[in-house]
């Protein structure tokens, strides 16, 4: 029996890619060329600002924080890593089933100019990579008082 990865969003994702190429440029507004052929897989992300910092939440469920590689190169960060497969012996006429997803991912997000590039802190606490780029000094907005 040959196993096959599933990935449910697949379709839509070509489709999108599609999409995205008969009409000019990304649907959402980027230039994230994030699922091309060096990914496997693709991480869920979570991007909010706050007053002084960027924040990017990713999924990466099962993947060793060492084996995650994040840089940041003329305002673009890249956040790529591998999740290894946990291979085991199949038996002769027993079942498997296999959902989760291994190998390379990639994301690409083009940044701000109000970004900190020097001063961009990753950790990864169970199974969440947090990538904080906090804001450069001079762009945050001050706060005038306006004398009577």
């Amino acid at each position: 029996m040959r196993t096959t990865i599933y990935e449910p969003f697949s379709t839509i994702r070509r489709l999108q890619d599609e999409m995205n190429r008969a009409f000019g440029g990304n649907a959402l507004g980027a230039d994230d060329n994030s699922t091309s052929v060096v990914s496997h897989w693709v991480p869920a992300v979570d991007i909010h600002e706050e007053q002084d910092r960027y924040v990017i939440s990713a999924d990466v469920p099962g993947v060793d924080p060492a084996s995650i590689d994040v840089s940041m190169d003329n305002g673009v960060l890249t956040i790529s890593g591998e999740r290894r497969s946990e291979r085991s012996e199949e038996r002769a006429g027993g079942a498997r089933r296999v959902e989760r997803v291994y190998g390379n991912f990639y994301r690409r997000f083009a940044l701000p100019d109000s970004a900190d590039a020097e001063n961009v802190q990753a950790r990864s606490v169970n199974g969440v990579l947090e990538v904080v780029i906090p804001k450069k000094a001079q762009i945050q907005p001050k706060k005038i008082k306006v004398d009577a």
